[in-house]
């Protein structure tokens, strides 16, 4: 229940502020009499389109805490926080970031991630199941592999391609929708009912096929984070990390999270296409591919 609160909460806010930001822009209803103002949708669709995406980057590290239960390390209390934030020390400097906030959250699954505004602005998360079940070595390399992560920017590089393809899929199902209105039912004037069943049904299917595309960046994105993690704590540990996550089958993190998580789903065929991370095979042999370049 305090995980849909949250959500619906954090979506009711952004949906306010975006309305807000449309009025101060001083942007008129795209649809008229005389049927789409394409200027005023197109900026009706990048508001929306990157606005809720950068409004919910902005909460991230906010609104992880709070799913997640994330509990931030100010002072260890013990010899594993001491490490594990020496160690997130130690490497957010050689990666030329500032010291993200350190966190642990309970969860029996082996997982941790990253999530954060900016590279300089970050927090890095480790599940209490990966300190108990991976060793010190295989666990420094899941942390070099998530500070890697925020070394490479990707939640903002995320965030963006994320907004642009919200907006085309926004513009371009309005578009469909009214063409379909006016050249298939004739409706001369307005809109009828089937350029909102068409708009509907076109951003369901372009969202779709959308998600491939960003879904695409996120796996090639885990590859340089591997590489990254594998300079951070050795390709060796990296190695190791990635084939004692294999062997454990984890669990994947909720969906606002996955894409930054050190593992997601596993799956091949149409599935393949809208995984966020690669089988972990293929980064194991793309890991061992460099050892040998």
């Amino acid at each position: 229940m305090k995980r849909i609160v949250l959500f619906l909460a954090t979506n009711l806010a952004i949906v306010l502020v975006l309305s807000v930001t449309m009025r101060l822009l001083g942007v008129e209803p795209y649809l008229n009499a005389n049927g789409l103002n394409l200027t005023s949708l197109l900026i009706f669709a990048a508001v929306m389109g990157f606005g809720g995406s950068f409004i919910s980057l902005a909460i991230s590290k906010w609104s992880a805490k709070k799913a997640m239960g994330v509990q931030v390390i100010e002072t260890a209390s013990n010899s594993t926080e001491f490490w594990l934030f020496e160690t997130v020390r130690k490497y957010s400097a050689e990666a030329g970031i500032k010291m993200p906030e350190v966190g642990i959250y309970d969860a029996p699954e082996v997982n941790a991630f990253a999530t954060g505004m900016t590279r300089n602005s970050s927090l890095v998360a480790i599940s209490s199941g990966l300190l108990q079940q991976m060793s010190r070595r295989e666990a420094e390399a899941v942390i070099g592999h998530e500070i890697a992560h925020v070394a490479n920017g990707d939640m903002v590089t995320l965030a963006l391609i994320q907004g642009v393809v919200n907006t085309f899929v926004m513009f371009l199902s309005r578009v469909i929708g009214h063409l379909v209105d006016r050249i298939v039912f004739k409706t001369e004037r307005g809109q009828g009912p089937a350029f909102f069943v068409t708009m509907i049904v076109a951003e369901l299917v372009l969202g779709v096929l959308a998600s491939i595309i960003v879904m695409y960046f996120s796996r090639q994105r885990e590859f340089h984070a591997d590489r990254g993690g594998a300079s951070l704590a050795g390709r060796q540990n990296m190695i190791a990390a990635l084939e004692r996550l294999n062997s454990l089958h984890p669990a994947p993190l909720p969906d606002k999270l996955a894409a930054f998580g050190i593992s997601g789903g596993g799956g091949g065929g149409i599935k393949r296409l809208f995984m966020t991370h690669p089988p972990l095979e293929e980064r194991i042999e793309a890991l061992r591919r460099q050892g040998t370049a």
